[in-house]
């Protein structure tokens, strides 16, 4: 698995990806609307992130992005996998690869959004340091009609 920095010819790939799963399972609002089909704007011009995973048989599969809400804070948001490579853990390594990223960039909260429907993703980020988080749902929920879940990412301790 490779992952690849945002450029503006992979855009079409984080619409994709993102569209695909949404749809499945939600509406598209004017939010997510908003956001995959211009990643450039809404994204990256903020001061955000954005990393595909590149599988070496299926090509770009996968993508997250790192938004950036305010000085310090960022979402984790638009995290996809393309529906024929579902099984390959590209979830989790994609999941693991952004956290490793977002742990040097200077932030002092990272959270994300979901819903209930999505207990495979949310127990994925509860095996990588996510805890339910009240207040991140008070302060961001309403951004999308179907969070009814918040999550804030607590740091590993290193041990001595």
């Amino acid at each position: 698995m490779q992952f690849l920095k945002f450029t503006p010819d992979l855009a079409p790939y984080f619409d994709a990806i993102n569209r695909e799963w949404i749809s499945d399972m939600f509406t598209l609002e004017p939010i997510d609307e908003k956001v995959i089909s211009n990643p450039q704007h809404y994204v990256i011009d903020r001061g955000g992130y954005i990393w595909f995973a590149s599988h070496p048989e299926h090509g770009v599969v996968g993508t997250c992005a790192l938004m950036k809400k305010a000085d310090g804070v960022f979402e984790l948001t638009k995290m996809g996998v393309s529906s024929h490579a579902r099984g390959l853990k590209v979830g989790e390594k994609l999941l693991s690869f952004v956290i490793s990223k977002a742990e040097v960039i200077a932030y002092n909260t990272l959270f994300l959004l979901t819903n209930q429907k999505c207990q495979a993703a949310i127990h994925l980020y509860e095996k990588h340091g996510f805890v339910h988080d009240k207040e991140i749902l008070q302060n961001y929920g309403k951004a999308y009609e179907r969070c009814d879940v918040a999550m804030r990412y607590h740091r590993k301790k290193i041990q001595n």
